[in-house]
């Protein structure tokens, strides 16, 4: 599992990436045919990632609730997001990172309750669902590229 935690972070460098080098307006820019902008995808692999991992497992998060909220599966961009809240999702793709490796090594997620995800997936363990996040987490990388070569139209 070490090694899908160590992909991930190297996923997340690309996210912070694309957040630190694209423009504001085209991270929050809707292109046409989308229903969602980069800013989104990227902020919602960390909510994502918070409640499969976090929340799945009856602990804490290590997200404020309000930006997972935000993000979280099944919302929109509602044109509202700070630069605040941009710097944070900066910092967040790594540290909630490095504290899943850290809280993962200590033993801390011993507890899961099972949850069947959109494709069908089903998780009953954390080791499920760190895997599966890995995976979400390429396919917005992909959407991302997408998005990106649309707002640049």
């Amino acid at each position: 599992m070490k090694n899908v935690l160590e992909q991930t972070l190297q996923l997340r460098k690309g996210f912070y990436n694309f957040l630190k080098t694209t423009p504001r307006e085209e991270l929050l820019k809707i292109p046409e045919g989308f229903n969602n902008n980069i800013l989104w995808n990227i902020a919602h692999v960390a909510a994502t990632q918070q409640r499969l991992v976090y929340g799945l497992s009856g602990l804490q998060l290590e997200m404020p609730e309000a930006l997972v909220a935000k993000f979280q599966k099944g919302t929109i961009p509602d044109g509202t997001t700070t630069d605040e809240e941009i710097e944070e999702v900066k910092k967040l793709l790594f540290t909630t990172i490095e504290k899943t490796i850290e809280d993962y090594d200590n033993g801390l997620f011993k507890n899961y309750k099972e949850y069947t995800t959109t494709p069908g997936v089903v998780l009953k363990n954390v080791d499920d669902a760190l895997s599966f996040n890995f995976f979400h987490e390429g396919l917005h990388m992909g959407s991302i590229f997408a998005l990106r070569r649309a707002v640049k139209l």
